[in-house]
């Protein structure tokens, strides 16, 4: 499988009690669907995975599958504190069929590089699907390095891809000199356009929940028209909107972003809280400027 394109990390919609609003789901798959996204990722940390039960995380990805069909790659998050958890969510995947699966460096425990490498071999085994890494330290508190990759790279051709979110250019550098056979995708926003440069054929990203044109635009630009003039200039109108899902209410940011959009996205599980009054108000003035100035550059309408 090839990682081309915006990859959109779904939310997860909630009723009025905070349970799962199935047929609001459905429109959110639809929607993307809509708008041409290339792939959608189902159990990554904007669908509140941390927050779900298993029992949940399993009917959701029966539910995309059952809604996306073949119209799309699904991929399936299989994030979890216990590798034998993660290694259920990978069966699970296989079970119905996903394209590919996500699968990340479990949390809090700290696992060295070879440990990490045996985590990640483990899930392998179980699924036997194709497999985007998701490097976020920020999140995880390690970090895959050179050591992990020779690991898992050279015991396994299903690891085809990563998601990097660490931040760090270094790594970015490393990854495409070093190991040019894993495609690299982007997953620190305000860093796309770095990434396309360096070659990145992907970005999982976000915002693409409820601005899919806008993220479709710049990885157009950049990595298929190769006008990277062009692709600055969409990126410095998407900056303000990175900043403001950065101050730390991501989830809640994209849940009321995709509200904007005319999707319903209900509030999000506990610990986090909603957006304030002013903040939605700040959120909706930056997206409209947003649209405005892509379309601005693209000719399209805002």
């Amino acid at each position: 499988m090839k990682f081309e394109g915006i990859y959109t990390p779904a939310i997860t919609p909630l009723n009025a009690e905070g349970q799962i609003d199935k047929t609001a789901f459905a429109e959110v798959l639809e929607s993307l669907i809509a708008a041409r996204v290339h792939g959608i990722i189902i159990g990554g940390s904007t669908g509140e995975y941390y927050a779900q039960s298993a029992q949940e995380r399993f009917e959701l990805g029966a539910w995309a599958k059952e809604v996306i069909g073949s119209r799309l790659p699904l991929i399936i998050g299989t994030g979890a504190v216990r590798t034998e958890d993660s290694v259920e969510y990978a069966k699970a995947a296989k079970a119905i069929r996903a394209d590919a699966i996500l699968v990340g460096s479990p949390p809090y425990a700290l696992p060295t590089q070879q440990e990490n490498a045996a985590h990640a071999l483990a899930v392998d085994r179980a699924a036997g699907l194709p497999i985007m890494l998701y490097n976020y330290p920020g999140r995880m508190s390690v970090s895959m390095g050179r050591e992990f990759f020779d690991t898992v790279l050279k015991a396994s051709k299903n690891f085809v891809a990563i998601k990097e979110s660490s931040g760090q250019m270094a790594q970015l550098h490393m990854l495409a000199r070093e190991f040019p056979n894993l495609s690299v995708s982007c997953g620190w926003d305000d860093q796309a356009l770095e990434f396309f440069a360096w070659g990145a054929r992907s970005w999982v990203c976000a915002g693409s929940n409820f601005l899919p044109a806008e993220h479709i635009a710049l990885y157009e630009a950049c990595a298929i028209q190769k006008d990277f003039d062009k692709g600055r200039r969409i990126m410095s109108a998407m900056l303000p909107l990175m900043d403001f899902l950065e101050e730390g209410k991501f989830v809640q940011a994209i849940k009321h972003g995709c509200e904007i959009a005319g999707l319903r996205a209900g509030g999000v599980r506990a610990p986090l809280q909603g957006l304030d009054v002013q903040e939605k108000e700040r959120l909706q003035s930056i997206v409209a400027e947003l649209k405005r100035n892509v379309a601005s550059v693209t000719g399209g309408k805002a």
